[in-house]
This record gives C-alpha cells, structure tokens and sequence, in this order.
C-alpha cells in the first residue's frame, strides 16, 4: 500500500507542468518534443522527463545488394527488407533558481535496434545566470553546424538526411565542449540570436577514442524565426565553419593535379608530410522560409542549404576516418579533395497540417575537380568516392496525433556516369520506405 500511496503522490509530479523551458534547446539530433517541452516537472522541484521514439520501417530497393544512404547497404541477396530503423530513450534532468533559470542540465540518450544498443547523447550543460545569455555544455551531443544535422530524426519530414550530411557528419554527434550565446529573457535585445561555438575531437562516434591531439573548431551562428509580415511568414537561417583536420600518420598524401591533359591524383610523398596536419574546412549557409496557409491549414515551407570545403579521407571513402587508416600493416595515404553539397526541400500541407507532402533534392560532389567520364578514363587514381549523386526524394507524411506518422518516401538516386567498371552508367539504386513512428 505504501509503494501504491508514493505512486499516487509522484506521478502526477512527473508529469506536469511542461513546455516552461523551450530555450533549452534539444542537443541538435534529439528528440525535439524535448525542445518543444523540455522538463515535465517544473516549479521549485528537480526536473525529470523521459521521452523516446522507435521507427519501424519496410523498404523495398530497385535491386539486390544495393549500397544505400536509405538507412544502410542492402545484404547482397536482398532487395526488400523489415528494419527498426532507430529505437531512442532519452532521459532529461535540470534544476532552475529562484526566478526560474535553468541552472544546470543533464540528457542522456541511446539508441537500440536489432543491430545493437549504442548511447547517442550523454552530456551536461551549465548556466550563467547573472545574464541569461551563457552556457556551457561538454560530453557527448551533436555538432553545431547545419541545419539538417540539427534537425531531430523523430520531426524530420524525410526518412533520412541527405548523403553529404551522413558523410561529412556521420552520426551527427563527437566529444568536446561548446560555449553557446542564446539569450534567455524575452526582453532581451538579441532574443532572435543563438551562437554556438565549440572543439571536438574530430572523429566523432565513429571511433571510441581521439587518435590525434588536433581539435576541430566548430561555429554556427543562426539567427531564429523572424516574422517578416501580417500574414506571419517568416524567416530564419544561419551560417556554419568547421575548421579541422587530421594527423598525416603518412608521408603519402594525394591532391588532385592533371596528367595527359587530364584531371589526376598526383602523390606527394616528402619526408615531412608525416606529423602534419591534413584540412577538414567545411563552409556552409542554410535558410528556412515559412508561409502559413491560413484558416489551420498548414502552411509551405522552403528549406534550402549549401555547404562546401576541403575533405581528407582515403581513396575509397570520403567519410572522416574513425581510426588511423591502414593498408595491411603500414598506414594508408590520404586524399585530399575539393567538395561541395547542397539540398533544398518544398514541404506543403493538404488542407490541414495533418498531411505532408515531401519534395526534396540533394547532391554531393565529393571531388569538384573532376566530372563524368574524366573519372578512370586515365590512370588518375580514381574510385567510386570521387562519383557525384544527386538524389530526388518525394513523400506523403501523415499525423495521426502528436505520438504517431505514418511516411511513405521514395529516393530517386542517381550517380554520374563514368569511366570506372560498374559505374559507365546509372546504378539501379532507387529505394521506397513505409515507416510508422511512435513518440511518447
């Protein structure tokens, strides 16, 4: 009886008085009904909140054995398959002073599925409350640039970010710390400004430790929502650095040049090449606009960013490498490459917004020095990691309720042709996605 007197006592303490505290911001790939109401108990008491999603899924490929930024390669015998896309349970915790101020925060999040159980957010977050301006997280979260990257799996109206963003930022989250200016007061003369600023090792989940001691220097300032007119359009953006790299643990490094007239990697294999620091410089701007149809009937929204840079990988990646790359037992070269990316979405709501349809179309360039069938037609080097796609997705998203979507999407996904064997001509890599969400 006593265990059943507490229950009676606690729940509806666990359970109240949400949505005071939307400054605190979800860490970038969250679940953004944190953003929206971010602690259930409120007032002069601890803050705790649990919240999740799953994402079950069907998918169906053009062929079998594709490789796929759909959620992941298909098995070689496979063109169909039932996957739990992301399983997410989060667990929030702060405390406020006196005049409601956040003073402290804490998440942790992971992530199970049938491929395992992997922690996606475990950091804590200080507050300066002489301002209200400052804050200071450190631990594992997301990194603060793009849009796409920011924006939680459990809201984004497509099954998956674009290829440029899983590859440059592969599981979105790394290490590190990251000092943030986002007023808190709704008086203050910069409400409309959030300027995050942080070091990161660099791999990010990919790898279980640093193997090098350079840091990456990561920015974005984003300037929110702005109401442009009567009608309630408004506008938001904001542009985006990181400025890294790499340990060279090799004295063969690869940058692009010409042979026979044509665009070729030329090594460069100088003795003091080792121990310096291969670039990782990504610049990138993003902007949202946003018109309300009127009457509750949803609204247009146009989300459009670019981002361009320098890339080191390997030869056959361009993805940033979670460990010291190796060939055997002696370390691989490294690639240097020019790329850029950009994608654009049209979303627009059928009557109501409980109806969504998704047009979207992204690219990534990973090698903005060469094209089409310059790639193999000498011995230049090149591999299926310096292909440009370019990928069209359309969908349909409906809102049951606010804890369950149904989206059905396809990817029309289309490489250049080249010179390279198995790529003279568009691979049959299309893929359809059905997926049911549940979010509490």
């Amino acid at each position: 009886m006593r265990l059943k007197h507490m229950a009676i006592v606690c729940l509806p303490l666990l359970f109240s008085g949400i949505a005071k505290a939307q400054f605190l911001m979800d860490m970038i790939d969250t679940t953004t009904s944190v953003g929206k109401g971010m602690f259930s108990l409120y007032q002069k008491y601890d803050a705790v909140r649990f919240s999740g999603y799953i994402q079950p899924q069907f998918q169906y490929a053009s062929s079998k054995g594709i490789k796929s930024y759909a959620g992941g390669d298909f098995p070689a015998e496979v063109d169909n398959r039932f996957t739990l896309r992301r399983g997410r349970f989060r667990l929030d915790y702060a405390r406020y002073d006196e005049d409601h101020m956040p003073v402290v925060q804490f998440a942790f999040q992971f992530d199970g599925t049938e491929r395992g159980v992997f922690i996606r957010d475990f950091f804590g977050r200080i507050f300066e409350n002489k301002w209200d301006v400052f804050s200071l997280t450190a631990g594992m979260f997301a990194r603060p640039i793009s849009y796409e990257v920011n924006l939680s799996s459990s809201d984004r109206e497509t099954p998956e970010r674009g290829r440029m963003s899983q590859i440059l930022m592969k599981t979105e989250r790394d290490i590190g710390a990251m000092v943030t200016f986002e007023p808190r007061r709704p008086n203050h003369p910069l409400k409309f400004l959030k300027i995050d600023a942080g070091l990161f090792n660099g791999q990010g989940l990919t790898a279980t430790s640093d193997f090098d001691s350079h840091k990456d220097f990561i920015t974005r300032v984003a300037v929110k929502p702005i109401k442009l007119n009567s009608r309630n359009w408004r506008l938001s953006g904001a542009v985006s650095m990181l400025y890294g790299g790499m340990e060279q643990f090799t004295r063969y490094i690869y940058k692009m040049g010409y042979s026979a007239g044509m665009p070729a990697y030329h090594v460069d294999s100088s003795l003091t090449n080792q121990g310096k620091i291969a670039p990782r410089h990504y610049y990138g701007a993003d902007v949202q606009f946003r018109i309300p149809n009127g009457n509750n009937k949803g609204a247009t929204e146009i989300r459009l960013e670019y981002l361009r840079g320098t890339q080191t990988a390997t030869a056959s990646t361009t993805e940033t490498p979670g460990t010291i790359p190796v060939n055997g037992s002696v370390n691989a070269p490294l690639y240097i490459r020019k790329f850029d990316g950009a994608y654009l979405y049209l979303l627009q709501n059928l009557g109501n917004p409980m109806n969504l349809i998704v047009l979207k179309y992204d690219w990534y360039d990973p090698n903005k020095r060469v094209k089409g069938k310059e790639i193999g037609a000498v011995n230049g080097g090149m591999t299926p990691a310096d292909i440009r796609y370019n990928t069209l997705g359309c969908g349909f998203v409906h809102y049951f309720n606010s804890n369950m979507k149904v989206m059905l999407y396809y990817d029309l996904v289309k490489n250049e042709s080249t010179s390279l064997e198995g790529y003279e001509k568009d691979l049959p890599d299309n893929v359809f996605t059905c997926r049911l969400q549940y979010r509490f």
